[in-house]
């Protein structure tokens, strides 16, 4: 067969092959058997074996998994994916409401949604083919999951239209599908997967994407991350886009007139949750008019349009065995409750929080008892009361130790706290605690660098503290358990390139007392130095709105310490990023700006700025990069093929710039 021929036959295969998917996967509506895909596919793949400059992006064969990777790649959302704030009652969401309507006005509606249990993902769509795709990471920046992504037979491969837009979503493992899964890990004897959730993100950050593919994962799109110029004004009307261009949205969504109508929503599936082929966790709640969630905007981690109701807590009764202490990185105590294990809120759960001494004492709790133990969703569980009338008299009370269980220092009871505290900073729970803070997600997020690696290395003591961290070798690794040359590369490739996080991420890691993720950004911004910061005095610290007292004293007493400077000697020595790399807060020279305090809008395309580009230049000046325009925009920026932004601009008498201007302004 010729090539121009096999080329119209490879066409003619993936198109109705990627039809019958879209039938069977995302409009459950199969058109052909099994079989008979089945034997289609074998035919495109030898077609593509024979003619593999004729394998495209978008065919079916692409979603079988690629070749293993070494590492996953960071990815920076364009716009942040924020977390929800939660409601747990009716009066939350009433409370939600006033809050709306005091913003907007009562002419609101809400659209709500299944809450689904899984991964938040975003994908990329350039003119229509699926480019990448990420998981949300700590909300800015994710990791590149796109060969993985792209085994879900749910997510096109090629949209219905060559749009370019990017689009977010849950995916998740079906209750079949986990079902499967852990019978077949038990009958390897494995340890299963605790809950759908859980094996849905395990699958989804497996290095080699073949495993990825047997694991039967399906997703459900819920938003663009930005409108663009697709003419959308309501998240109602962005969800029926998505249907139009072929992605699969949940169909269970319902929009409602007023809060009345949420509440009646809810309360429905509440009782019918179980009934679903997945797990959710609850109800998202969202304004339906994307110009009044301008209007509302958003809060640093959570949009104030939009609230996700959590399902009441599920109650179980289990015996509660041992009481087992740990020492955390500030030397506080806890102690947990070790359970026969049970089911409950969709998690098999062995260990429940006791907080401290004072609430064991408070609810009576003796080892042996038979107990309830509640959890909700992601919250960790907790012994809500023991059954007394159940005790056979074996039952055996409970002492927190005068002593450290880790170094036998004396423990403590600080001031007006009611924890029992370890004050030996040498206490080597502290500092492995203290490391693995370090290297987590939201501090210098090292890839490989886990609790159980970490503790190996203490252990075995090749680090004492984060600067040992930048000074490991090949060889130091390579004989280390579970450590196989792939993996020592990998961990030394990601220790290398956590050296270039921004300040606020190396702040958080040096875990200064009181200072958490936001305030450790806020600090970096206000200083944009380690220096600067080190340097700073307890009235220059008080002076920023969100830095009270407390924090304030914290930070100047952390930097007063000889080892604190010690260390981060070293660690600028071994070449680790002492400067914050973010966008700056608006200052007050920024309020001479052209552009501060204005609502900005971008349409048309732009020839030398990306949009995003544009929009993060325009925002370091303190404006607002809106959307859509209205009668409270200042000014539209438009470029080539500039549509209805433009015309609505003119008709409303509002300022016009080409990017010309525009770059003539930013740079002054």
């Amino acid at each position: 067969m010729d090539l121009k021929t096999a080329e119209k036959h490879v066409k003619d295969l993936q198109n109705l092959l990627n039809q019958y998917s879209y039938e069977y996967y995302v409009l459950d509506t199969p058109s052909i058997p099994d079989a008979e895909y089945d034997k289609l596919l074998r035919e495109l793949i030898e077609y593509e074996e024979q003619f593999p400059e004729l394998r495209s992006s978008d065919s079916p064969t692409q979603r079988v998994g690629g070749a293993v990777l070494e590492m996953f790649e960071k990815v920076e959302h364009r716009s942040p994916m924020l977390s929800l704030g939660n409601a747990f009652n009716e009066a939350d969401l009433r409370d939600f409401d006033r809050k709306v309507r005091q913003a907007v006005g009562d002419d609101v509606s809400y659209v709500c949604e299944l809450k689904i249990d899984g991964l938040a993902v975003t994908l990329r769509y350039d003119d229509g083919f699926f480019a990448q795709g990420a998981t949300r990471g700590d909300g800015t920046i994710g990791e590149d999951i796109t060969e993985n992504l792209k085994t879900i037979k749910s997510i096109p491969l090629k949209a219905k239209e060559p749009i370019t837009i990017e689009v977010r979503g849950e995916a998740f493992m079906p209750k079949k599908s986990f079902e499967a899964l852990n019978k077949a890990k038990e009958e390897r004897g494995e340890e299963p997967f605790a809950n759908p959730r859980n094996a849905a993100a395990g699958s989804l950050r497996q290095l080699d994407p073949k495993l990825a593919a047997k694991r039967n994962l399906d997703i459900f799109l819920y938003a663009m991350a930005d409108v663009g110029e697709t003419g959308v004004t309501s998240h109602s009307e962005g969800l029926d886009l998505l249907d139009r261009l072929g992605f699969k949205t949940n169909k269970e969504r319902k929009k409602c007139a007023n809060i009345d109508e949420v509440i009646a929503y809810v309360e429905g599936w509440v009782e019918k949750r179980p009934n679903l082929a997945y797990d959710i966790d609850g109800i998202v709640v969202k304004v339906d008019s994307l110009q009044q969630q301008l209007q509302l905007g958003t809060t640093a981690k959570s949009p104030r349009w939009a609230i996700a109701y959590k399902f009441p807590a599920e109650e179980v009764i289990t015996t509660l065995r041992a009481i087992e202490l740990s020492v955390g990185r500030t030397g506080v105590v806890t102690p947990t409750a070790i359970l026969d294990p049970v089911r409950v809120a969709g998690t098999t759960v062995g260990r429940a929080s006791l907080h401290n001494e004072d609430l064991i004492r408070e609810k009576d709790i003796k080892i042996g008892d038979q107990v309830v133990v509640k959890k909700a969703g992601d919250i960790i569980p907790e012994v809500v009361n023991v059954l007394a009338d159940r005790r056979t008299g074996e039952e055996v009370e409970f002492h927190m130790p005068s002593h450290c269980p880790e170094c036998s220092s004396d423990l403590v009871r600080l001031e007006e706290e009611v924890a029992l505290r370890c004050i030996n900073p040498k206490c080597p729970a502290q500092i492995r605690e203290g490391l693995i803070h370090f290297v987590s997600r939201n501090a210098m997020n090292i890839d490989g660098l886990g609790e159980k690696v970490i503790s190996q290395l203490f252990s075995e003591h090749l680090i004492k503290d984060v600067a040992d961290i930048y000074k490991l070798t090949y060889e130091q690794l390579i004989g280390l358990e579970r450590m196989g040359e792939k993996s020592v590369n990998n961990l030394l490739r990601a220790i290398e390139a956590s050296k270039s996080n921004s300040l606020e991420k190396l702040l958080f890691g040096l875990g200064i007392r009181h200072v958490g993720a936001k305030a450790a950004k806020t600090l970096a911004q206000q200083f944009e130095t380690m220096g600067k910061l080190g340097s700073a005095t307890l009235e220059e610290l008080t002076a920023i709105n969100e830095i009270g007292e407390k924090m304030a004293d914290s930070v100047v007493t952390f930097f007063e310490s000889e080892e604190v400077g010690e260390l981060i000697n070293e660690l600028e020595t071994a070449g680790v990023n002492m400067g914050y790399k973010g966008a700056r807060p608006v200052s007050q020279e920024d309020s001479n700006s052209f552009f501060a305090g204005k609502t900005v809008v971008l349409t048309g395309k732009l020839e030398q700025l990306t949009r995003n580009e544009a929009k993060e230049k325009l925002e370091e000046l303190g404006a607002n990069v809106a959307g859509s325009v209205s009668k409270k925009t200042d000014l539209v920026v438009a470029g080539e093929d500039a549509g209805s932004k433009l015309a609505k601009a003119q008709d409303l008498g509002i300022e016009v710039w080409d990017e010309e201007r525009l770059i003539r302004e930013l740079k002054k």
